[in-house]
């Protein structure tokens, strides 16, 4: 039951994919929209293959995963870390709550003038929206969990005059590692989209930049070219967070209704 239900998903899922690839190679093809700013798939494809042989898409393409992983990193290691650190002191969470609240919805894009101030149309411009973006999805995410601890579980730590390390490792973590996968696999994303804003943007090199100049050149088989290659680099990122949670987490309902 469950593998017929999966297999029509599947179906229905790539016929969807396939529609809306023919929908994109008709409207051109038929005159309904003007090629010369709506290029049909098949002239993307076909421009993507001619560039993917040449090494400037690469170099791109690298730069992007750099710039990505990076922040990425940067925002899981503090997220996690300020996130155990607030969440364990019930003063410290009534304490940032506000300051958190304030700072959190700020859009990150709000901070390119700061970031280009700073530096310029390096990869530390990106990197600055990046790391904020991203870090709030993990820091939240990690405050949930750590509030999700049963205080009962902590009270008979205590009885049995289990240590800080102890608590933390047997106690506290498998609670929140649910929460802290789930914050980084929204991380992810919200760091890729900005990795690619910020090279639109403030030009720092990838991806994004090529598809700022291919915009400008007027080039734009190119640009969709280049906007196909940053969609299917999502698509990858989200399937790659989603075998970590499984690997991880085979334990957990969540997963184990999704592998249903």
């Amino acid at each position: 039951m469950n593998g017929t239900s999966a297999r029509t998903r599947a179906i229905l899922g790539a016929g969807g994919v396939l529609t809306s690839l023919a929908v994109w190679e008709l409207l051109p093809r038929l005159g309904l929209v003007n090629p010369d700013y709506f290029p049909p798939f098949s002239v993307v494809v076909a421009t993507l293959v001619e560039r993917a042989a040449g090494d400037a898409l690469w170099v791109a393409l690298g730069q992007t995963l750099v710039t990505w992983l990076t922040g990425l990193a940067i925002a899981t290691a503090a997220g996690l870390g300020i996130g155990l650190l607030i969440g364990s002191s019930p003063v410290a969470r009534r304490f940032t709550s506000s300051t958190i609240e304030f700072l959190r919805p700020i859009p990150s894009v709000a901070l390119i003038p700061l970031a280009v101030l700073m530096f310029g149309t390096r990869m530390g411009s990106t990197l600055l929206l990046v790391v904020y973006a991203a870090f709030w999805q993990v820091l939240v995410q990690v405050l949930y969990g750590v509030v999700d601890v049963d205080p009962l579980q902590r009270d008979m730590a205590r009885s049995y005059r289990f240590g800080r390390r102890a608590v933390l490792g047997k106690i506290v973590f498998p609670v929140v590692l649910p929460y802290a996968l789930t914050g980084f696999r929204l991380a992810a994303s919200v760091a890729l989209v900005l990795t690619i804003t910020g090279e639109l943007i403030i030009g720092t090199p990838g991806i994004g930049q090529l598809i700022a100049q291919a915009r400008t050149a007027g080039a734009t088989e190119v640009m969709y070219a280049l906007v196909l290659v940053a969609g299917l680099l999502g698509v990858a990122v989200n399937l790659g967070m989603r075998t970590v949670e499984r690997k991880l987490l085979p334990w957990h309902p969540s997963v184990r209704v999704a592998a249903a």
